[in-house]
C-alpha cells in the first residue's frame, strides 16, 4: 500500500549558505523529490526567483506540486532523469541558471514504502527502480545475471568483500526458485556471510542492497553526466550544490570539481587543448560538508549526507 511522500531535507540550512538564493535567480534542482529544498530555495528567492525542479519519481512530483503550490507561478516541474538536464532545462526555455542542487540517492519515503523494494527493513516486491514506469528492475537483475556480473556489481558499486560468495549463494538459490522479495535476498545475503565476519553496527545486506540499487538504476554514470550538464548550465558565479550519501558518489564529484577547477595542463604553445582542463569551476568546500549535531539529532539519517559545492568562473 502507498503512503503519503514524506523526507527531511538534509543540510538544509547549508544548501540555503551556498546556493544564497536571489530574488531574481534561476535554480534548478535536479532531485526534487518532495519539494522541501526546492521550497527553501524558492522562499530565499522571493518574489520573482523561478525554479526547475526535475525527478524521475512521479509519486514525488505530486507531492512537490503540492509542497510548492504557495509559489505557483515561480515554478515547473517535470519529470526526468538529471542525467538530461541540459535537454531538460532548455525544453523549458532555460539556457543558464544562478545555482543547481542534485540530492543523490534514495529519499525517506522511498527507502520506508514498501512498494518500492529498496529496503532490506522491510519485505517487499524487489525493484529499486527510481522510475517505476520502465527499465531492469532489481528482481530481473539479480535473477538473470551471471556470477561474474553479480560479482562485479557487489565489489564495485557496495565495496563488499563477500561479493563472490554472496553472488555464488544467489545463482545456487535462484536454481530452486526465484528471488523475488527483499527477504529472500536478505536471507540469501545472511547465508553467505559468516556470522562471525559480520560487522556489529551495519546490517549484513547493507552494502548487497546499495550494489543492485546502483546498478538498477545505473547511478554513477547518471551522475558523471548529470554533473557535466549541471556545470555547462551555471552562468558565471553560479553555485553547484550536490549531496550523496556515499563514497562512491562523493569521489566522483569531487573529481570532477577538481578536474574543473584545474588550469590547461598540455605543453606550453601546445596549438589546441587536449587536455580538456579549463578551469572554469572554483571549489568552495575543501571537504565535504557533513550535519550537524542538531540535525543529526533530528534525523539519523543525515549522517551519511556529504556536500560539496562549487562556482563557476
Amino acid at each position: 500500500m502507498s503512503q503519503p511522500f514524506a523526507h527531511i531535507p538534509v543540510l538544509a540550512r547549508e544548501v540555503a549558505e551556498f546556493l544564497s538564493p536571489r530574488n531574481d535567480g534561476i535554480y534548478i534542482d535536479g532531485t526534487v523529490g518532495g519539494g522541501n529544498h526546492a521550497a527553501i530555495i524558492l522562499e530565499a528567492s522571493a518574489p520573482d526567483g523561478f525554479l526547475l525542479g526535475i525527478d524521475q519519481d512521479q509519486e514525488a512530483l505530486a507531492a512537490a506540486r503540492a509542497k510548492l503550490a504557495p509559489y505557483q507561478g515561480r515554478f515547473t516541474l517535470c519529470q526526468g532523469n538529471f542525467a538530461d538536464i541540459v535537454t531538460l532545462a532548455k525544453e523549458h526555455g532555460i539556457t543558464g541558471v544562478d545555482g543547481i542542487l542534485l540530492d543523490i540517492g534514495v529519499s525517506s519515503y522511498q527507502l520506508d514504502n514498501p512498494d518500492r523494494g529498496f529496503s532490506y527493513m522491510q519485505d517487499a516486491p524487489l525493484d529499486m527502480r527510481m522510475d517505476q514506469s520502465h527499465g531492469t528492475s532489481a528482481k530481473d537483475l539479480i535473477n538473470e545475471a551471471n556470477v561474474d556480473e553479480l560479482t562485479r556489481i557487489l565489489y564495485e558499486y557496495g565495496e563488499e568483500k563477500w561479493a563472490k560468495r554472496i553472488a555464488a549463494f544467489i545463482v545456487e538459490a535462484r536454481t530452486k526458485a526465484p528471488l523475488e522479495t527483499t527477504f529472500e535476498l536478505v536471507d540469501v545475503i545472511k547465508k553467505a556471510i559468516p556470522a562471525a565476519a559480520r560487522e556489529k553496527d551495519q546490517h549484513p545486506a547493507k552494502r548487497s542492497f546499495q550494489a543492485f540499487r546502483i546498478a538498477v538504476n545505473d547511478e554513477l554514470a547518471v551522475l558523471e553526466k548529470g554533473l557535466e550538464g549541471a556545470i555547462s548550465l551555471l552562468k558565471p558565479n553560479g553555485v553547484l550544490v550536490v549531496i550523496s550519501f556515499h563514497s562512491l558518489e562523493d569521489r566522483i564529484v569531487k573529481e570532477k570539481f577538481k578536474f574543473h577547477a584545474t588550469e590547461c595542463i598540455c605543453p606550453p604553445r601546445t596549438p589546441i587543448c587536449t587536455c580538456g582542463h579549463h578551469a572554469d569551476l572554483k571549489i568552495l568546500t575543501r571537504k565535504p560538508v557533513t550535519a550537524k549535531e542538531d540535525e543529526l539529532m533530528a534525523n539519523p539519517r543525515s549522517r551519511s549526507a556529504l556536500l560539496r559545492a562549487a562556482r563557476k568562473l
